[in-house]
């Protein structure tokens, strides 16, 4: 039961599509605090990926014993991604990078097996920068205090979602270690998503725009 409800989660954002990923405010900058805290609550949960990447740290951080340092890592690595593209730093192939990461995350939680915590840091703070980078497109040229909002609420998003994840982990799976059938499949699931994307982005690479 639990399961079927983390996939009809999933399901849920799926209606999202690439073209949306980076503007969760119709295409168009934030012109307000509001808008721009609206604008962070959802751009983390209508990118598949990034919605796909925070399910998979999640159930990663249902196995640690610092759950909430290690997602707090992510969270505060998105935030300085966000920083690096609005000051004109350029990141190559972030898109990329970000497809590879839910692939990796969902790939080790499928394994079943307890990965050391300083690897998934690692990869928790990298991924984190990338998908912080991919969140500031929609955010460029934004005032300051919207641009504060933004950060603000994709930051508050991706804790609540990611430790709620953790929490049925624990709790309504009561998943002691990482090898149950429930964690497994989810993170099939969640590899699966980046697997798609990442041979999305690299059709565009190789094939450019389709028109």
């Amino acid at each position: 039961m639990s399961l079927r409800l983390f996939i009809f989660a999933i399901a849920l954002f799926s209606g999202a599509t690439a073209g949306h990923a980076h503007h969760a405010n119709a295409g168009k900058p934030p012109a307000s605090v509001l808008e721009g805290l609206i604008s962070g609550f959802g751009h983390p949960l209508i990118g598949l990926d990034h919605a796909a990447f925070l399910m998979g740290a999640g159930i990663a951080a249902a196995f640690m014993p610092s759950a909430m340092t290690t997602i707090l890592s992510f969270v505060a690595a998105t935030v300085a991604g966000c920083l690096l593209h609005t000051t004109g730093i350029t990141l190559p192939m972030a898109e990329v990078v970000v497809a590879a990461s839910v692939v990796l995350i969902g790939a080790l939680v499928l394994s079943g097996r307890r990965i050391a915590g300083a690897a998934y840091g690692a990869l928790f703070v990298i991924a984190g920068v990338f998908h912080g980078f991919a969140y500031g497109e929609s955010i460029v040229g934004a005032e300051e205090p919207t641009f504060a909002a933004y950060l603000i609420g994709f930051a508050v998003i991706q804790m609540l979602v990611a430790l709620t994840v953790t929490a049925i982990v624990r709790g309504i799976w009561n998943a002691a270690t990482p090898d149950t059938v429930s964690t497994r499949l989810a993170g099939a699931l969640v590899a699966g998503i980046g697997t798609a994307f990442l041979v999305e982005q690299i059709e565009g690479l190789l094939l450019g725009p389709m028109v």
